[in-house]
């Protein structure tokens, strides 16, 4: 979750629609000037105990972001307190259990990505190792209940703490124990924003099947193979799904700020504080009607933080985020920006993806979309045959795509290599959660504790 740092005077407030979707449209970007960004969570626990490290304790959450110092990043606080190192790699910041996140800086090519992923991890298992912290990469906590994990002091993870019970079973659940993998791309047009918005949220269910990765819960498994996918099922109906409007032949920047000024709010962020505006009307705000600030409109920055408060599959700020993979280890954080690069940054390839899906009905999609935190590879497409298949095909068209950007590094190779480990997968039909169940009930005879010394 993004992460803010004090009001902005000059910040202009909101008269126009015109500002509303300026966001969207100022996204648009020349080909040449597309990047890729990369976020990626991870749970952090101590070695001894393997407990959740609470944020003040020694060697705890705040430590190991300001040990990040060593390695030239600097704090970011809120209310006095360090949530965030800055750097020329992103941000690291903490999620609200105290996963360590790093939202990637914005990259030209996957060769870079995965650099600045390995430096990342060689930095925090160095810390790990002063620290006797590990770090595990699973889309979920293993083995703790809600009530056995740290709360960060975040504002608005209060304020979201509270929300979630009103209007879900599961908000909690995601907000602590899980941890995923994302990807921001760009677009060149609003009509190009259309076309790799519809393709990457019709083929999200592919990337929830091949980085599924959190099939315990509470030192037993679960019954799913991507159960952080299926608290999503059940978190706020308001802001999550697969956004069906998005396939309506008149959706563009349009749709999606109608959208948004219906998802209600979280919060509004007043001189270094978050007020707590959780199920209002952002209309309301627009009005000068908001309860909680009675006569103020919102600003520039209120309408951004807004955005960052829905969690469709896929989402649109000023670029898209692909928000459907488990955590993972190392070369799975680097599978993920290949294959939707792949798929979405070559004209050709992104042709041929829409043309898998282009037929699907709305019930076909969601009927996917609500199958494949159980069964993964196998679950059933439309059209007949299994997830499988499809995956095999869109991993070929997305090393197309890739072969086709020829971007090379010192070797003289391409980015078609991040691709392997998934290849591996299909090829297998085991995706990650079901070689871990493997060894649950092979190697480790059931003890969960064995998932510390297998997963990063």
């Amino acid at each position: 979750m993004s992460t803010r740092g004090i009001s902005d005077a000059d910040d202009p407030v909101i008269e126009s629609r015109d500002q509303l979707i300026a966001p969207m449209a100022n996204g648009e970007k020349p080909r040449q000037a597309w990047r890729i960004g990369t976020e990626h969570e991870k749970l952090v626990y101590k070695d001894y105990d393997h407990h959740a490290p609470a944020y003040d304790e020694p060697c705890g959450i705040r430590d190991i972001l300001l040990n990040l110092q060593d390695f030239g990043w600097h704090p970011i606080e809120e209310n006095g307190k360090v949530i965030a190192m800055g750097g020329d790699d992103g941000t690291v910041s903490l999620e609200p259990a105290g996963q360590l996140e790093l939202s990637g800086a914005p990259l030209e090519n996957l060769h870079q990505t995965c650099a600045e992923t390995g430096r990342h991890l060689t930095q925090v298992k160095k810390i790990g190792e002063r620290c006797g912290v590990g770090f595990l990469g699973l889309g979920m906590w293993p083995d703790k209940t809600r009530d056995e994990l740290p709360i960060m002091p975040k504002g608005r993870y209060e304020i979201m703490m509270r929300h979630m019970p009103r209007v879900g079973t599961l908000g909690l659940d995601m907000m602590l124990r899980t941890c995923t993998i994302q990807v921001n791309l760009d677009y060149g047009s609003e009509a190009d924003m259309v076309k790799k918005f519809r393709t990457s949220l019709a083929l999200q269910p592919v990337a929830t099947a091949l980085f599924a990765n959190s099939p315990f819960t509470e030192g037993k498994p679960n019954g799913f193979l991507s159960y952080r996918s299926h608290i999503w099922s059940d978190t706020d109906p308001h802001r999550t799904g697969m956004i069906p409007f998005v396939f309506d032949e008149d959706f563009g920047y349009e749709r999606y700020v109608d959208y948004m000024l219906d998802v209600p709010m979280y919060f509004v962020f007043r001189d270094g504080k978050y007020i707590d505006a959780a199920g209002l009307s952002f209309r309301d705000f627009l009005e000068g009607k908001l309860s909680v600030l009675p006569g103020e409109k919102p600003t520039q920055s209120d309408w951004w933080d807004h955005l960052s408060t829905a969690f469709p599959e896929v989402r649109l700020k000023s670029f898209l985020e692909m928000r459907g993979a488990d955590g993972g280890p190392w070369s799975r954080i680097c599978a993920l920006p290949a294959l939707w690069v792949g798929l979405l940054y070559d004209d050709a390839a992104l042709d041929a993806a829409w043309e898998l899906v282009k037929d699907w009905s709305l019930e076909e999609r969601e009927e996917l979309r609500n199958t494949v935190p159980r069964l993964a590879l196998d679950a059933p497409i439309p059209g007949g045959g299994r997830l499988q298949d499809l995956a095999r095909d869109v991993l070929a068209i997305a090393r197309q795509g890739l072969s086709a950007r020829a971007r090379l590094n010192e070797s003289g190779d391409n980015e078609t290599g991040f691709l392997e480990t998934l290849d591996e997968i299909v090829a297998s039909g085991k995706v990650p959660a079901q070689r871990l169940l493997d060894k649950y009930h092979g190697e480790w005879n059931g003890d969960i504790s064995r998932v510390y010394k297998y997963s990063f």
